[in-house]
């Protein structure tokens, strides 16, 4: 694994209530590792605690920490975006995480296909497992500026 020293903005649109990223602390050539801190402005809280089913954003957001990597070190890329277009597991041992939590997300790239991937998705508080997400992603490719669309 590289450890890396990126802004997260650069490589996800996320802002504000929706960015759950605090720190990317690994990428490598086939994943990315996240740092995330529970807060009151997360999406989904509410009583002290986070719905677990906001785990789906952030190995989402994970995934695309590693697209956003990858695709900024192609030489010459204009960029793109990623639209989750399929959740094919979600699998969580916890019903609400609380305030505060630390929480560490992989999401590997387990497939591709032309511009398609597929993702597995780990998070853990400490060393136990609270979520395992399979998410399938189309990746939308940026046009060249140049490019004439008649």
């Amino acid at each position: 694994m590289i450890m890396i020293d990126i802004t997260i903005e650069e490589l996800i649109p996320h802002r504000n209530r929706m960015k759950l990223i605090n720190k990317v602390i690994e990428i490598d050539g086939e994943s990315a590792v996240t740092e995330s801190i529970v807060t009151k402005q997360w999406p989904l809280f509410e009583d002290n605690s986070v719905n677990t089913i906001i785990l789906i954003e952030l190995v989402a957001q994970t995934a695309g920490i590693y697209i956003g990597w990858r695709e900024k070190k192609k030489e010459g890329n204009t960029g793109g975006k990623g639209w989750i277009v399929g959740i094919k597991k979600a699998i969580f041992s916890l019903d609400k995480i609380p305030l505060n939590t630390r929480i560490i997300a992989r999401s590997k790239q387990t497939f591709s296909f032309e511009d398609f991937y597929e993702f597995l998705g780990i998070a853990k508080i400490g060393s136990d497992v609270i979520g395992e997400i399979v998410l399938q992603v189309f990746v939308q490719r940026e046009l060249d500026s140049g490019m004439n669309m008649q």
